[in-house]
């Protein structure tokens, strides 16, 4: 649809109209009605600009414009993590810490990609291996690699074949591929969510138009976890709800459930008849034991539970671009997990395709060799240390500074690349503005994004946002 809209309107003296007349004439036989558009392309079609109208005398400008038929789209708010960084760029301040996006940095603060990743890109390089499209569901090499290193080489259910394992766009996408799934065979099914949890789970269940609902997990009184609410409300769900489940270094609070509970929890979860749903995306990196990140879902796994795996490699591999995970789905018979990867295949098909080659080969090569796969072990220990080394400090510095009594503590009994300070909206907005700390507004900081030089820095500017904002 096409409006004009005047622009301006100029009068034309009365000594002028035999130049109005020369403009006049020079245009009859390029306009009709007193109207001469310009015209611009857009595309292959032109669309006016602006016309020129003249009438006793006075010459009218006047635009063109189009009306979109995108017009109702609003602008959508801005990523609540992704766009911490784009603020931090913004800031000139030579004090500025980033720690909002959770990505391994080394105590220099810059990007780390692991040496053992960069053998497994030489090798690739060495070996002269193409581009070609992979199957749906993936790179075969991986996919065994990555059931193995989740459930463990010997697992009886590996060799009963009874996981389905497609590889997925990292953990968004395999976590997206297992929302498709329950919204097409578990009709009317909700997901159980902790609160709080990863920002992004929300947006992925809306997505796939599967319903949720939340289960208690943090308590703000101890800045620890509310394990009687958690149970309380997983009991309250409706028989055979998704119940998701962080395997390893909760994303965002740092806190996970000490062995006896998760017994607990897998005995209320069968009890309801719930399907357990993990999410793992720091197996190695959490602990620095692959193992011991793994014990939780091989707990469940053990017990003879069906449940459903989302894998990422972008933390214990630091392979952030290359979009590689994978989701599992551990079933109670080998016949199942045929016709569940069929389905998987199925969704994943006209949703990407097929997934990138370059990470999964990477992550193949590191655990197929094992030269590699001690190497990588070696690797993540020093990643995962030096997280608890900066963690160490910044509750020194908390503890020697505050005079106020607080039991600072709880930074120490979390786990992972995240801490979460208890700090609020207000208190975090102190934090940056401030202090030039970025961080998302519910009080998690990355300690990934630490160094043990800031850490008196960041301690000074937690006890400051704590006591004097409110």
């Amino acid at each position: 649809m096409c409006y004009l809209i005047q622009m301006a309107s100029v009068s034309l003296p009365s000594i002028a109209l035999s130049a109005t007349r020369s403009f006049q004439d020079k245009r009859k036989d390029k306009t009709k009605s007193g109207c001469l558009f310009k015209s611009a392309f857009f595309g292959n079609k032109k669309q006016p600009l602006s016309m020129e109208t003249q009438s006793h005398g006075r010459v009218t400008m006047a635009v063109a414009t189009n009306t979109s038929r995108f017009d109702n789209i609003t602008m959508a708010p801005p990523d609540p993590i992704l766009g911490v960084s784009e603020a931090f760029k913004a800031d000139t301040s030579e004090m500025k810490l980033n720690l909002g996006v959770g990505a391994y940095r080394t105590e220099e603060l810059k990007p780390y990609v692991l040496k053992v990743v960069k053998k497994a890109e030489n090798l690739m390089l060495e070996r002269g291996e193409n581009k070609e499209y992979l199957p749906i569901e993936g790179l075969a090499a991986f996919n065994k690699a990555t059931a193995e290193l989740l459930f463990g080489a010997d697992n009886p259910i590996l060799h009963q074949q009874r996981v389905a394992t497609i590889q997925g766009l990292s953990g968004t996408g395999s976590l997206r591929v297992a929302a498709a799934l329950i919204e097409r065979y578990f009709p009317g099914a909700q997901v159980l969510i902790s609160s709080p949890t990863w920002g992004n789970h929300k947006n992925i269940f809306n997505d796939a138009r599967v319903p949720w609902s939340e289960y208690r997990y943090y308590d703000p009184k101890t800045v620890g976890l509310d394990y009687e609410g958690m149970i309380a409300d997983i009991k309250a769900a409706p028989e055979g709800s998704f119940v998701l489940l962080h395997g390893c270094a909760h994303n965002p609070t740092g806190i996970d459930p000490t062995l006896e509970q998760w017994e607990k929890i897998a005995d209320v979860i069968q009890e309801k008849n719930h399907i357990p749903f993990f999410d793992v995306a720091y197996q190695g990196f959490a602990s620095g034991s692959l193992d011991e990140d793994a014990s939780s879902v091989r707990l469940f796994a053990a017990r003879g539970m069906e449940l459903l795996v989302a894998q990422s490699y972008s933390k214990n591999l630091g392979l952030y671009a290359e979009r590689v995970g994978a989701i599992n789905v551990l079933c109670s018979s080998a016949d199942a997990a045929v016709r569940v990867k069929s389905q998987l295949k199925r969704i994943a098909r006209p949703m990407y395709s097929n997934p990138p080659v370059h990470g999964a080969r990477i992550v193949a090569n590191v655990v197929g060799n094992p030269d590699f796969f001690n190497e990588w072990k070696e690797e993540m220990e020093m990643m995962a240390g030096r997280i608890k080394s900066v963690r160490q400090k910044l509750y020194d510095n908390l503890s020697a500074k505050d005079k106020s009594g607080k039991d600072w503590s709880f930074v120490l009994k979390q786990i992972g690349m995240f801490s979460f300070t208890g700090l609020n909206k207000a208190q975090s907005d102190n934090m940056t503005d401030k202090w030039h700390v970025y961080m998302t507004k519910d009080g998690r900081i990355s300690l990934a994004g630490l160094s043990a030089a800031k850490c008196e820095y960041l301690a000074d500017a937690i006890i400051d946002s704590y006591h004097n904002v409110s």
